[in-house]
Formats: C-alpha cells, sequence, structure tokens
C-alpha cells in the first residue's frame, strides 16, 4: 500500500541573490507546507534571498554557509550540520539547485532521496566528475525542453529525468487593481497607450535590442505606442545609449527594478513581451505577465515555446527578426479585444497549471515515485 504519510523534504539552495532558484524554490516551500509536509530551507544567509524567505513565513535553516569559494573549514561545518539535520530530522528527501549544495546533498543525504532541479542547461555539467555525480541523483528536474535535451546529453539515466513546468503566485498578479494600475501609468507618463512592457533583467542576451527595435517598427503606425523595460542590471548604460541611439528617448522609458507594486505594473501594460531567457529558463515573468491577464509576445526560448500557446495565450516567435517581432506587437496592438482575449486565456492557462498549489501537487507525487521507486530496490 502506498506510503501517504507527510514527508519531510530539505531543499537547498546555494544562492543568495533574488534570481533565478530563489522564486522558484520559496513558492515550492511554501507550496509543500500548505499540503501538510514538513520543509526546511537552506540558503547563503545575509542578503535578499534570505529577506524573502523570511517575508514569506519561511525561517532558513541557521548555520548553514552555502559558499562554494570558501575556506574548507566552511565545507566541514557545513557537511557536519547538514548530516545532523537529515539524520536528526529524519528528512525523506533532499532537494538540491545548484552545483554546490548538489555535492553537499550527496554527501550528506543519509538514507533520503536526493533530487535536483536544473533551472537552465548551462546547469547541466558533461564529463567527470559531474556525471558521476548525476548517478547518485534518484532524479533530475528540468523546468524546459531545452534543459531536459540536454540532461539526456549528458548521459543522465532516462527513468531518472522528469520534466517539470515553472511555478507562479498566480492569485498575487491575479488580483485587480486599477487605481493602482492607472497611478503606474500615471508616474511613467504612460497614456493614453499602447502600452507594451518586459520584465528582465538588463544583462547580456536578455533580447532587449531585439525587441527595441522591433517596437521601433511599430511606431510608423502607432506613434503614441510606448516601450516600458522594467528591471535592472549592468546594461541599463548600454540600453539607455542604444535608445538613445534610436532616437527613442520619450517612446522607451526604463522604469528600474519593481517589487512590492509588479503586479500594478504589469496590469498597467496592453501586451507583455519576452525575447529571451535568464537564469531560470522556467521563464517566471511571462506566468507572471499571464496571471496578471496580459497577452504574452515571446521568442522561442529557454521554456516560452511551452509556456506560451500560441494563439490562444498569446504569439510565439521563431528567430530573432525585429520584423517578426513588430508583426506580432502590431497584431496585438491593432485589435484590442483579440489582446483581451488572449490575456484572460492566459489567467485560466497559469491557474491551472503554474499555480503554487499545483506545482506543489506535482512535486509530492514526484517525491513520492522516487522513494517508492529506492523501496523496491
Amino acid at each position: 500500500m502506498r506510503d501517504e504519510r507527510p514527508l519531510t523534504v530539505l531543499h537547498l539552495a546555494a544562492n543568495r541573490w533574488w534570481t533565478g532558484s530563489a522564486d522558484p524554490v520559496i513558492h515550492a516551500v511554501r507550496g509543500l507546507g500548505a499540503r501538510g509536509h514538513r520543509v526546511f530551507l537552506g540558503l547563503i544567509p545575509g542578503a535578499r534571498f534570505e529577506d524573502k524567505a523570511r517575508e514569506a513565513g519561511i525561517a532558513p535553516v541557521e548555520g548553514l554557509c552555502l559558499e562554494a569559494r570558501i575556506d574548507p573549514r566552511g565545507v566541514i561545518r557545513d557537511v557536519i550540520r547538514l548530516r545532523w539535520l537529515v539524520r536528526a530530522e529524519r528528512v525523506d528527501v533532499v532537494h538540491c539547485h545548484h552545483s554546490h549544495d548538489h555535492w553537499l546533498g550527496a554527501i550528506c543525504r543519509g538514507r533520503a532521496a536526493l533530487v535536483r532541479t536544473f533551472h537552465n542547461a548551462r546547469a547541466v555539467h558533461g564529463g567527470s566528475p559531474a556525471t558521476a555525480l548525476y548517478r547518485r541523483t534518484d532524479a533530475v528536474l528540468a523546468v524546459s525542453a531545452t534543459v531536459e535535451a540536454r540532461c539526456r546529453e549528458t548521459g543522465i539515466a532516462e527513468r531518472a529525468i522528469h520534466r517539470i513546468d515553472g511555478v507562479v503566485d498566480a492569485a498575487r498578479f491575479a488580483a485587480p487593481n486599477g487605481e493602482a494600475s492607472r497611478r503606474v501609468r500615471t508616474e511613467l507618463g504612460l497614456d493614453p497607450g499602447p502600452v507594451i512592457g518586459s520584465v528582465a533583467r538588463l544583462a547580456a542576451h536578455r533580447g532587449h535590442e531585439l525587441l527595441i527595435r522591433g517596437f521601433a517598427r511599430v511606431l510608423t503606425e502607432r506613434p503614441g505606442a510606448r516601450l516600458v523595460l522594467i528591471g535592472k542590471g549592468e546594461r541599463r548604460e548600454a540600453i539607455q545609449a542604444f535608445v538613445r541611439d534610436l532616437g527613442l528617448d520619450e517612446q522607451v522609458i526604463l522604469a528600474g527594478y519593481r517589487d512590492g507594486d509588479l503586479p500594478a505594473v504589469l496590469r498597467a501594460l496592453d501586451v507583455f513581451a519576452l525575447m529571451g531567457a535568464g537564469s531560470d529558463e522556467s521563464c517566471r515573468a511571462a506566468l507572471e505577465a499571464m496571471s496578471a491577464a496580459r497577452p504574452v509576445i515571446a521568442r522561442d526560448v529557454g521554456a516560452l515555446g511551452e509556456v506560451v500557446a500560441h494563439g490562444e495565450t498569446g504569439l510565439v516567435i521563431e528567430g530573432d527578426q525585429p520584423e517578426a517581432v513588430a508583426a506580432a506587437l502590431g497584431a496585438l496592438i491593432r485589435d484590442p479585444e483579440r489582446a483581451r482575449t488572449m490575456g484572460q486565456a492566459g489567467q485560466r492557462r497559469a491557474e491551472a497549471l503554474y499555480s503554487i498549489e499545483r506545482h506543489a501537487e506535482r512535486m509530492e507525487c514526484l517525491y513520492r515515485h522516487v522513494l517508492d521507486r529506492r523501496e523496491r530496490r
């Protein structure tokens, strides 16, 4: 008979920043806890990730460092602490999210199952010693088809590879707040629109220049349109210079990093666009936009081609041609009713497939599958 008792799960994420694995890990911990499981979280303390975890009501495991580049004595202390924790709390599953914590998890797992999420294809390493670590891992989770293919390329056993969708706090972004959205539009000088927006770190390979070039073509038909780029990063000055060189200072707005009011910012948009995947290839920015009932125009990178149902919740673009971006933007700008219908369909899709509750249900099923398989050996 299948064991349905509550599980004890330890998530390890050797990350300190509010990027990449951080948001999905917090949602996973919250969701599993809401399903009655005991969940511990280990992270690099003293920065934004810890702050956000505590805001979510999660107290990280005390006494861990998880730094990859430290004195060996720190690694030894982590090993001692984790071995004690796994044994004392009778942990069933150690779920890792980065290479450093994956090695620690393998060393400290005891009798627990070992699971690893790969948040992007770059994290899947070929050759020794990584492949030896993967052989010791009961399940590897891929957040996109690209990551899944990379896992196969490196020789990870087929039975160990599982596809796991992204996760979003759908309820937070679905809650309508018309007054807050109007304030955002006033603050950024967006009326009357139409308004296109993107949320992505201002970094290399995120597709900002492609989006801007495509948007510039839209202006020939809709000179009142505005493009809002939300995010911070090391390429802010370079992107500003790019905008200035194209003579788009008034039409392209760099709105900076938005956190607390991000749902209102998204709802102030008419169309959302995402041209690149970052360190989290589940592309949570698109999931948040869908939850806020915005139609999504996306390049087929990361999980975007899977997340966005082409022609139903948005439009998926092949390649990297500004003309294709302009055509997709123009199609939705010219037909606001179609854009609204797509946004509503996207919101339903996000709630059905990517909510915290749905993600936790899938994770629990996967954990139990792995544990059942271990018991049958």
